[in-house]
């Protein structure tokens, strides 16, 4: 086979050991294997790193393990070529596994072209993906502490939700304190904590929350609202953390918001998941199918099969289908038109899909051209 790398390395990354297997020449016949292993503390990986270099590699390649990968990453990236592979797709031949000849087998992938890059993107890039990610799981976690104050005023007969159509609103998060600190809420203290329209339903809304709260039940409602107080403050320093990353990406954020459908949290999410040089992905294709938004393909015996979409990465999938939703909701929009004619054929799932991949291609071609969106006209 073709040799492209004369000097790799391959690592077999664990939570306690590396195993690292460095060859070297450039015919079958001369070549030169070194196998070491090294702990994963600080030292030895800087020690591994001296080591790399004493043997002249200039590419390396690992699975992406876990976590166990980064903080590899972190100190090789500024000194050598790394390839982070899908552990996948280099699996070793069955029956012949172990560390040393995982390391060699990965290391032989790599001289010989073998192994296709893991999309890994710059460090503030990954910081923004971080913050992103966190905040996706503090709104999760936020959303779960509402649907328990809400259980709880369901159980005591509360019915405050069947009157106001968002208890955590401005008006519902003064009678819920009121509630809290006085165990009930008479009708002065209704009229002193509701705005605007909600005038007219001020009976119904004192009517609603006469219930059965214990002080069992207020003890509950209070430990939730608590938590829901830090989550939201946690939540607010993380978008302040996020906006001082996209400062320098304010030209790509513009583009993006020209979008039916995506709104700021969106448009980070999108930034922080696929960074802004679309160089990495080859075609636009291609990114829809990393985001896992484009059908599979699974074609045996000149039969078409099941079509159903490759697994990719969760976190953009989820935004974009947030957003096809969105723009589904649109009036007079050529995605919102298209969406609702893929629905009548393919039912609304599959139409969200499509809509994710078109959406998609389109801020690929956004992105590499600079250019904002241009809408269709409705034919």
């Amino acid at each position: 086979m073709e040799v492209f790398i004369e000097r790799c390395a391959g690592l077999d990354v664990h939570a306690e050991t590396i195993v690292a297997c460095v060859i070297s020449g450039s015919r079958e016949d001369d070549l030169l294997k070194v196998t070491e292993t090294f702990p994963t503390l600080t030292k030895d990986l800087y020690r591994l790193l001296q080591w790399l270099e004493h043997h002249g590699v200039t590419h390396i390649a690992m699975e992406s393990t876990g976590v166990y990968w980064k903080p590899v990453f972190n100190i090789l990236e500024d000194y050598f070529d790394i390839t982070l592979a899908n552990a996948q797709r280099i699996k070793n031949v069955p029956g012949r596994k172990t560390d040393v000849s995982d390391a060699e087998w990965i290391a032989k992938l790599l001289r010989h072209g073998l192994i296709e890059k893991s999309f890994v993107p710059p460090v503030d890039i990954r910081e923004l993906r971080d913050l992103t990610r966190l905040r996706k799981k503090w709104i999760g976690h936020l959303t779960s502490e509402k649907n328990r104050i809400q259980k709880v005023l369901v159980c005591s007969n509360v019915k405050l939700s069947s009157v106001i159509s968002d208890v955590f609103g401005v008006s519902g998060r003064k009678l819920l304190k009121k509630l809290i600190e006085q165990g009930y809420v008479d009708e002065s203290d209704v009229e002193n904590s509701i705005h605007g329209k909600m005038a007219g339903k001020k009976q119904k809304i004192t009517d609603s929350l006469f219930g059965t709260l214990n002080e069992h039940q207020i003890f509950l409602i209070r430990q939730s609202w608590q938590h829901i107080i830090y989550l939201e403050s946690l939540i607010s320093e993380i978008e302040e953390r996020v906006d001082n990353l996209l400062k320098n990406y304010q030209e790509e954020l513009s583009l993006l918001l020209t979008i039916p459908g995506i709104k700021k949290d969106t448009a980070a999410i999108i930034i922080a998941e696929i960074g802004v040089d679309m160089g990495q992905f080859p075609t636009s294709q291609h990114l829809a199918s990393w985001a896992g938004v484009s059908p599979g393909n699974h074609e045996s015996a000149g039969k078409r099969k099941s079509t159903r979409t490759t697994k990719g990465n969760p976190h953009i999938k989820s935004a974009m289908c947030e957003a096809a939703w969105a723009v589904s909701r649109c009036r007079n929009r050529w995605l919102a038109a298209k969406y609702w004619s893929i629905a009548a054929r393919r039912g609304k799932k599959k139409a969200l899909v499509a809509i994710s991949h078109r959406m998609l291609r389109i801020i690929y071609s956004m992105l590499i051209n600079k250019e904002p969106f241009k809408e269709k006209q409705i034919s």
